[in-house]
């Protein structure tokens, strides 16, 4: 079980994983050494998957965002592996959804440009075949902070 104070922490860490220990003990009214063991905690038990650092796209020149909807015909084992592994394959694919409905995948790619979706689309189905593929262009990123909330546990 946690508390909210471990709420408080894991949103404190979602917010900014280089905040200081003393920082967020004194936010969460704790002491330092009680925060960490509670991080510590937090993290072994699950809570606390990896810490990640969380790039500049622009800097980093893949600034263009296009989400892909894909249907197939094929809900077999090996066909689900096969995809499973060109999607891992490929860096651009940044999120790969499994859906319900007449959708049956939604992936996120981040681009240099539009017209490099092309490149990234040809390796795709060079290795899986697919029914269907439709592609969006991300116009404006309105939200992304990749923040869960913390008050359901």
């Amino acid at each position: 079980m946690i508390d909210d104070r471990d709420r408080k922490l894991l949103a404190l860490l979602q917010e900014d994983a280089e905040l200081p220990v003393n920082d967020m003990a004194e936010r969460v009214a704790l002491s330092v050494s009680a925060c960490w063991r509670r991080i510590r905690r937090l993290t072994s038990d699950g809570y606390i998957m990896r810490r990640v650092a969380i790039l500049d796209r622009r800097k980093m020149q893949v600034p263009t965002t296009v989400y892909v909807l894909i249907r197939t015909s094929d809900h077999s084992t090996s066909w689900l592996e096969n995809f499973r592994s060109a999607v891992a394959d490929i860096p651009e694919i940044v999120e790969a959804q499994r859906l319900t409905g007449n959708i049956d995948y939604l992936l996120k790619v981040v681009l240099p440009d539009v017209e490099h979706w092309d490149i990234i689309y040809k390796r795709l189905v060079a290795r899986v075949n697919f029914f269907d593929v439709s592609s969006y262009i991300s116009m404006e990123e309105v939200k992304s902070t990749g923040q869960i909330p913390t008050h359901y546990v």
